[in-house]
């Protein structure tokens, strides 16, 4: 139940002194290192492809800025899952529930970082992939704005919606990473009123009435808004065509090629990929244009306010018909930043014994920073 990629542990000290002097931090194995073949939890894919022949500029800043990596970490098969299973290297400790899955694809790098292993840790979201496990960890995490911190270096999975994320144990120390991560991106506000997402927080009402009602109270929002507008099925359906048409662009010769072993459900959704429609996809891409801009409509007046999650947590022993309402719904709220490529703070606004409560913020395209200060202005006991 290890957080890191089997083998000797991946150790680099700091390339100069900088803001982030003395701490450590882990890298999913989605991410280059240089001298380090990158397996995207797969070793079909390790198998197959050369060591990385300079670091993802990510992992550069950070060791410019003082800090050292201290493992990569162990990723659901290439990005694409949101539950933290990996059938080939295992399923990394969720070490605050024990009991649950860390949640996916960036398990090992929430697990690192809630086990104290490491003081933050980078992963990918695509469709929600650093929202996911850091609610289920107990963890602050960022989904960046798409493109402002650089994806060269990182393995492609969706790049129309692939970011680079981070995970950490404060508010403040995500706040000093986004300094370095996203220094030469101009640094937007974000707006101070809040709206709740009303449909997101019905969904986890559906199965856990009282943690809505305490997320509702812990948010601080008082208007909401429906975003889905009675459609949900429609989000997903129009993230789903896009996000697998990106993939079959971006992955889909190199599985024709190597036949890879997947586990069961991965293989499930890559097979997914051969039933796409060409003209679907592109009436799909379309609508994206219009459903993006509702959603920056909304974040250019207040910050969107939403659970991170459907549920708190998934267990060990989850029904696959579990999974699959969570993954089914998780992805259709996690849409809603995804198609505008808009940043997204989650933040665990209470750690109980039962489990974990996380919220989270969406805020207009650039204002990262910004949005990482107005969520810490809302919790200050929390960072």
């Amino acid at each position: 139940m290890s957080a890191f990629v089997p083998g000797p542990r991946l150790r680099i000290e700091a390339s100069a002194h900088g803001p982030l002097d003395g701490l450590r931090f882990a890298v999913k194995d989605l991410i280059d290192v240089a001298g380090v073949t990158t397996g995207g939890g797969n070793p079909d894919w390790l198998a197959t492809h050369a060591p990385a022949a300079h670091h993802a500029p990510c992992v550069a800043k950070l060791l410019a800025a003082g800090a050292s990596v201290d493992g990569k970490t162990i990723t659901d098969e290439l990005a694409y899952s949101l539950e933290g299973v990996n059938a080939h290297y295992g399923t990394p400790l969720n070490p605050r529930w024990p009991h649950a899955l860390p949640g996916g694809s960036s398990s090992g790098s929430a697990s690192a970082v809630a086990s104290g292993e490491v003081d933050f840790a980078l992963g990918t979201d695509t469709g929600g992939s650093v929202r996911v496990p850091a609610a289920f960890c107990g963890l602050w995490g960022i989904r960046t704005t798409h493109d402002h911190a650089a994806l060269e270096g990182v393995l492609p999975f969706a790049p129309c919606f692939d970011t680079v994320g981070w995970f950490a144990r404060s508010g403040e120390l995500l706040a000093r990473v986004a300094d370095v991560l996203l220094d030469d991106v101009a640094a937007l506000d974000a707006p101070a009123s809040l709206v709740l997402f009303k449909e997101a927080f019905d969904t986890r009402a559906e199965r856990e009435p009282d943690d809505a009602r305490r997320l509702r109270e812990l948010s601080m929002a008082h208007d909401e808004i429906e975003i889905f507008s009675g459609d949900r099925a429609r989000w997903l359906h129009v993230y789903q065509q896009l996000q697998d048409d990106a993939i079959r662009a971006s992955l889909g010769a190199w599985i024709d090629a190597h036949a890879p072993r997947f586990g069961a459900d991965i293989a499930t959704r890559f097979a997914r990929m051969k039933s796409l429609d060409d003209a679907e996809v592109e009436r799909c891409r379309i609508l994206r244009t219009t459903l993006a801009a509702r959603v920056e409509s909304i974040v250019n007046q207040a910050l969107i306010v939403l659970p991170t999650t459907p549920r708190a947590l998934l267990a060990i022993d989850e029904s696959p018909e579990g999974i699959g309402v969570f993954y089914r719904d998780a992805l259709t709220m996690n849409s809603v930043a995804a198609f505008a490529g808009l940043p997204q703070v989650t933040v665990p606004v209470a750690n109980e014994a039962g489990g974990p409560l996380a919220l989270s913020f969406i805020g207009p395209r650039g204002s990262d920073r910004a949005l990482i200060a107005r969520v810490r202005q809302l919790f200050p006991t929390l960072s």
